[in-house]
């Protein structure tokens, strides 16, 4: 890490001295590192830095190499600091509190609190329903704060499978009914009355959980306008095989539309009613993504293709 990022560190969290501790992850395609970074004579005892350096060679891990690929990468780091800068502190949801963000030449650092340190260390592969809960609930708060916000300086269309930046996958599409129905299923979600900020990757792995029940969430590289229900049916599909998609699908969304009515301080019938017609859509809309991105991909199932056939019929 250079002096100049070491120096801004020690200067934002009142730090004597500094140790880089660890890399906790090397970030995608060679576009930097998230470290932890230990401190001394401060009360925070560590953070964690997430380093992004631009690359001009890119290596993708499915050859996904271009220009296309590249400019949107570099968006989604520039997001990423507008929403640490602009809009992570109005979240009544549990995320990292950001203690700066700097630039110099080509390189992003961004200082953000270690979530493991403040209690949230686990990280989970498989889960229980209470843990589909509580990430409920979380993504119930997170909508609640932004309902009606304006994403200025964030993606217009939230989410990093939005039809508008993945032309390749569409293009490879052999799905030619999704083919054809996937601008107007983009259309359907973009059109809805009612929009929020959504995560946007809110997939199970950028969940942290506490022993005591409580989750905080990080990375937030495609956060943007839309419908939450993007992130509900991700959310999901990433942690959940088909046939539990499909059993607890009644389940999942009577539990998120209750805590979004609770912590947006009312019962909002007209938007429910909306957004539960667009979960299918959602659902559907992701799976044009998957299709195209990865066709042997585990996701690619009988609930999804059912889903996604039942909304082209109807759109």
């Amino acid at each position: 890490m250079k002096n100049f990022f070491k120096s801004f560190i020690l200067e934002k969290t009142g730090a004597s001295s500094l140790q880089e501790k660890e890399v906790i992850q090397n970030l995608w395609s060679g576009y930097g590192k998230i470290i932890r970074v230990a401190l001394k004579g401060c009360v925070t005892e560590s953070v964690v830095v997430k380093n992004v350096q631009l690359p001009k060679q890119t290596n993708h891990p499915r050859g996904w190499n271009s220009d296309i690929g590249h400019q949107r990468k570099l968006k989604s780091y520039q997001v990423e600091t507008n929403w640490y800068q602009n809009y992570s502190h109005k979240s009544s949801a549990r995320l990292p509190k950001c203690f700066g963000v700097t630039q110099k030449e080509d390189e992003v650092l961004i200082i953000l609190e270690d979530l493991d340190a403040a209690g949230f260390p686990i990280r989970k592969s498989a889960v229980a329903w209470k843990d589909i809960e509580i990430c409920l609930e979380w993504l119930a708060k997170f909508h609640a704060s932004y309902l009606g916000k304006v994403p200025k300086g964030l993606w217009e269309t939230g989410t990093y499978w939005h039809l508008a930046t993945r032309p390749q996958e569409m293009e490879v599409l052999s799905d030619i009914s999704l083919k054809e129905a996937a601008s107007k299923i983009d259309t359907q979600l973009n059109n809805c009355q009612f929009k929020t900020l959504v995560h946007g990757d809110a997939k199970l792995a950028n969940f942290c959980f506490a022993e005591d029940g409580k989750v905080a969430s990080v990375d937030f590289q495609y956060v943007g306008g839309g419908c939450g229900m993007k992130d509900v049916a991700y959310f999901v599909g990433s942690c959940l095989y088909e046939e539990d998609c499909e059993r607890l699908e009644t389940q999942i969304l009577d539990t998120y539309f209750g805590y979004l009515h609770q912590a947006s301080g009312s019962k909002n019938e007209a938007l429910e009613k909306e957004w539960r017609a667009l979960y299918h859509v959602a659902w559907a809309d992701f799976h044009r993504f998957l299709k195209g991105w990865s066709p042997g991909h585990w996701k690619i199932n009988s609930y999804s293709e059912r889903i996604t056939q039942s909304v082209i019929q109807n759109l």
